[in-house]
């Protein structure tokens, strides 16, 4: 089929900080017209976000919405969307909280198997899980049509249904009243580095690390950036657009379901219905990636950029009467004026 024309916005340097100097000033405005102090508001922002002593709780919030961030950003590289992440992010958390509880009462030989490496199993296999299911996304557009914009949507529901279901019946822990599995062996949990962060950060760097050479020093990466300029030209050019968009579609929910093993395996130590959606990780990755128009460095510094905001949020709402919506306010705003000012210059 013929690859539709990339809608994603080029950004200039200069757009990024005059968007978000925009943002703190109408978030300032509010805060004034409802009686507060901007000036307090955002100082505790800074403060909860960045002192010393903040940095463990500011980190251990980027692990995951800097995941989520790459996992919208590497399609978004190639002009491709992918809205999927909440099911992707569901199906990972799920898998990786299922296989070290089943995995022992299936083959018994697994009972012998360090938690280190029942750990890694859950991961790869969380991985693995995520990243099929998005690619049927992928699948659906190169074989029916469909468009990977509504398709990756319209699947996040099937997949968060299910998990609910066997979270609250099935598999349900019947010793407590909630939707949750059965605790993860103390074993296979992820290692901890230092108070609430764990080993999943050095994860995700990595991961960040690995998508930066992949997009800058590689043939693949070369060909998703020509696709997001001109999808035309790259097939011209001899780039397969099927295959390319099932390998980017596989790569971004691997890694949504590598956050959601994460999660599970790092902080909660079992799935918990609705407890990795309900934070909106997916949607603050994705406005952290269309921030920086899919470009990973960029994107991975918004992400950390959002992170802060979020437990600087906190802070702020602890300390003062300003509830931290305020902070998803700014993320608004920052965003519907880059989308704006695309726009008025495409119109131009």
């Amino acid at each position: 089929m013929t690859p539709r024309p990339s809608r994603l916005p080029a950004l200039s340097l200069p757009a990024v900080p005059l968007a978000i100097l925009i943002g703190v000033v109408l978030g300032g405005l509010l805060v004034l017209v409802s009686g507060g102090n901007p000036l307090d508001a955002y100082w505790r922002i800074l403060v909860g976000s960045l002192a010393p002593a903040n940095w463990p709780d500011t980190l251990n919030w980027a692990v995951p919405l800097v995941g989520m961030t790459i996992a919208a950003a590497i399609p978004l590289r190639g002009g491709m969307v992918n809205l999927g992440g909440d099911g992707q992010l569901a199906i990972g958390g799920f898998v990786a909280a299922v296989l070290p509880v089943m995995l022992p009462q299936i083959l018994p030989e697994a009972i012998a198997l360090p938690g280190p490496v029942l750990a890694a199993l859950a991961i790869l296999a969380a991985m693995l899980a995520s990243g099929l299911y998005a690619a049927l996304a992928a699948l659906g557009e190169v074989r029916f049509g469909i468009p990977m914009l509504i398709s990756s949507l319209l699947l996040s529901y099937p997949a968060i249904g299910v998990t609910s279901y066997f979270v609250g019946f099935p598999l349900r822990d019947t010793t407590t009243g909630l939707s949750q599995t059965a605790m993860i062996p103390e074993g296979a949990r992820l290692m901890t580095i230092s108070g609430p962060l764990n080993i999943g950060l050095l994860m995700i760097v990595a991961v960040a690390a690995l998508v930066l050479y992949v997009d800058r020093r590689t043939v693949g990466g070369y060909e998703l950036r020509m696709r997001g300029l001109n999808p035309r030209f790259t097939a011209y050019g001899g780039v397969k657009p099927g295959p390319q968009m099932l390998r980017t579609l596989f790569a971004s929910g691997a890694i949504a379901g590598l956050v959601g093993a994460i999660i599970v395996l790092g902080s909660l130590y079992r799935f918990q219905d609705g407890a990795l959606l309900s934070p909106g990780y997916t949607w603050s990755g994705l406005m952290a990636a269309l921030l920086a128009g899919g470009e990973p460095l960029g994107a991975i510094t918004a992400g950390l950029f959002f992170a802060a905001l979020q437990t600087g949020g906190f802070a702020m709402q602890r300390e003062t009467e300003i509830p931290r919506v305020l902070t998803m306010i700014l993320q608004a705003i920052i965003i519907l004026f880059l989308a704006m000012r695309h726009g008025v210059g495409r119109r131009g």
